[in-house]
């Protein structure tokens, strides 16, 4: 049986409420789900409630760290709203708000009308990024998908880029921890990009007291899924999977099976639920 635990809604940048996340997990025959939008919890109530007993459902968030390396989203699950965790993240959606402000007034100097009320309109709810400044670049004509709006403009790098605060790894750990919840690296072909560098970074996230690293994941052939999983187990993490799914915002992923051949093994819950525990 598989599961997905790396599911995005309309409460950050993706473009499924999460009852319609709960639907496509449900369609996919998966036996647990987890809702982890960006820096945020305001979606969990909704998918535990449309999850019922019909699903297993774990309440995450996906965070974004400060560290000395390429970029690294932490994943983190049996958050909630209300826990140490989530106070600990209000400081950072501030710094998000400021970034979108600035981000739309680059894109104003360049010629490219975006305000600040037609990106809300697009988000509806929840935490703003720039996926959805990204959509308003699309509606006004500037480009022609979200790929391009980052390629051009929006990515690291690039002309209206702007940085904001971030957790560091060992805050965001033991916030989640404290929190009463569990750690894994998110996709990180953005921390390595070969066989050496995965296996040093791997070694770190032990060290660091993360619990897990994402080895199923759609945009990893199959063998390498394997072969990551392997490495993981070899230094003390536990391989955990998801799609990623965010709807139109990333086409071609969908909820649990991502690209069509993505199956996650429902015992990875059982471990990562026994290290909580732990």
């Amino acid at each position: 049986m598989s599961i997905d635990l790396h599911l995005h809604s309309t409460y950050s940048d993706g473009t499924f409420e999460p009852d319609e996340l709960v639907e496509r997990a449900l369609h996919a025959g998966l036996t647990t789900m987890a809702l982890t939008d960006h820096d945020g919890f305001e979606g969990i109530s909704e998918a535990r409630r449309a999850a019922a007993d019909l699903i297993g459902f774990i309440p995450g968030v996906e965070l974004s760290i400060d560290w000395d390396g390429p970029g690294l989203h932490l994943l983190a699950w049996w958050v909630d709203a209300g826990s140490p965790l989530d106070v600990g993240l209000e400081e950072i959606r501030a710094s998000r708000e400021q970034r979108n402000i600035e981000i739309i007034a680059t894109l104003n100097e360049m010629g490219h009308p975006v305000t600040v009320d037609q990106v809300q309109r697009i988000s509806t709810k929840g935490v703003i990024g720039r996926p959805h400044i990204a959509r308003a670049l699309m509606d006004n004509g500037v480009v022609t998908s979200v790929a391009e709006a980052f390629d051009r403009f929006l990515s690291s790098g690039k002309p209206a880029y702007r940085g904001r605060l971030r957790l560091t790894i060992e805050r965001a750990v033991d916030l989640v921890h404290r929190s009463g919840g569990v750690t894994a690296v998110a996709h990180p072909h953005t921390v390595a990009d070969e066989a050496v560098g995965f296996a040093t970074a791997f070694r770190r996230f032990a060290e660091l007291g993360i619990d897990g690293v994402e080895c199923w994941y759609p945009e990893y052939p199959p063998a390498q899924r394997e072969d990551m999983a392997e490495m993981a187990t070899r230094v003390g993490l536990i391989p955990t999977g998801g799609s990623d799914c965010h709807g139109a915002n990333k086409p071609g992923i969908d909820v649990g099976t991502g690209r069509g051949d993505l199956v996650v093994p429902d015992e990875v819950v059982e471990k990562l639920a026994a290290r909580r525990a732990r």
